[in-house]
């Protein structure tokens, strides 16, 4: 049914399964929780998390929403890794979500209502969520005293994997510090994770209980040294939607940003910043792929259609497939390509994909 569609995403299931094993590897038998936020990075949130059931063993959402579209497809745990506002801890409760709590004030609020298991969150550097280190070991004693309160697992977050790895090391050692004095004074069956992409690939161990995988199941490194373990998992296209000969001093786009060296055959594609085509690829030397070969992009990305130029190529005609990120045969356009034009970085090229480009999972 591709020939009906304008702008897709092909989303391979074969290339998931792969990443998860990479992470199963790196990690033993600790648990995977998936990271599917974000309508799992782009990748279509269900597609994914069905793709992925039988190698996660929970899966992490960010916020409620979220977590109810997964509930009526997936028995797992979920946990929700962004803070719940007031009116949602009900709902959060009543359904046996996990939340991830950062204060006293919230674990009190959860527990006035039923029993809820809660990821007690700890801030060891990352700065917007969690309890911070001079209050934990207070904050947890007494939130594990509540009788309503169970606590499911103890998390922090690394905001420098990929950036810092002095920062980084030594801010895992002060999380193992902090957990190794929780468990001597407040024993429990609880959990803890730590390591994330960056993490698993580059710090591991230690692993702890639970791994959060997120954009490395996606086939996306955050570390360029590891991208050759990984298999990219979305191929996303457009189609020829026009194709015309412009003469030499012709103008391409609004702000008539290109004017036409010479001679041109073009092609116009049926996708836009409307549809998470960034606008700031305009101007900046990017190029799609047509036929396995690369045509650069001329003037300003327009919300519904850009253009492209096909003058070296001899067979184009108006609905031929159009790779705007993925492989053809020798040639790639890489989401890390992208992130790198624009000014970005990988991660929003792909959670920004909008919500009119079919996932279509083969």
């Amino acid at each position: 049914m591709k020939e009906s569609y304008r702008c897709w995403a092909e989303i391979d299931r074969a290339a998931l399964r792969h990443n998860a094993t990479v992470v199963r590897d790196r990690i033993g038998s600790a648990e995977i929780l998936a990271v599917v936020k974000a309508n799992a990075y782009g990748h279509g949130l269900l597609g994914v998390a069905q793709a992925l059931a039988e190698d996660a063993q929970l899966f992490g959402v960010a916020n409620l929403e979220e977590a109810l579209v997964l509930r009526d497809s997936l028995p797992h745990p979920i946990v929700i890794l962004g803070p719940a506002t007031p009116e949602e801890r009900s709902i959060i409760a009543a359904h046996g979500f996990i939340p991830t709590i950062s204060s006293l004030e919230e674990a009190e609020a959860f527990d006035r209502l039923q029993p809820v298991a809660v990821n007690f969150k700890i801030d060891t550097g990352m700065g917007r969520m969690g309890v911070v280190q001079n209050k934990v070991l207070q904050v947890f004693k007494r939130t594990a005293a509540l009788p309503n309160i169970e606590i499911h697992s103890i998390s922090t977050h690394m905001p420098v994997s990929n950036e810092d790895a002095e920062y980084t090391r030594d801010q895992i050692v002060r999380f193992q510090r902090i957990v190794e004095q929780i468990r001597a004074e407040v024993p429990g069956t609880y959990k803890v994770h730590v390591l994330q992409s960056a993490g698993t690939l580059a710090f591991n161990p230690p692993t702890f209980e639970i791994v959060r995988a997120g954009i490395m199941l996606y086939g996306i490194s955050p570390l360029p040294e590891f991208r050759e373990l990984l298999k990219p998992v979305m191929t996303w296209k457009t189609r020829i939607c026009l194709v015309r000969d412009l003469p030499k001093g012709s103008s391409i786009s609004y702000g008539r940003t290109f004017i036409a060296p010479r001679n041109m055959r073009v092609a116009t594609l049926s996708a836009g910043y409307a549809d998470g085509y960034p606008w700031h690829l305009s101007n900046r030397g990017a190029a799609v792929l047509v036929h396995g070969r690369r045509c650069p992009l001329l003037g300003r990305v327009t919300m519904d259609l850009i253009v492209i130029d096909v003058s070296s190529l001899d067979d184009v005609q108006v609905g031929d497939d159009v790779i705007l990120m993925g492989r053809d045969g020798n040639e790639e356009i890489s989401c890390a390509e992208l992130g790198e034009r624009a000014g970005t970085i990988t991660w929003e090229i792909i959670t920004r994909i909008g919500a009119r480009v079919r996932r279509v999972y083969v």
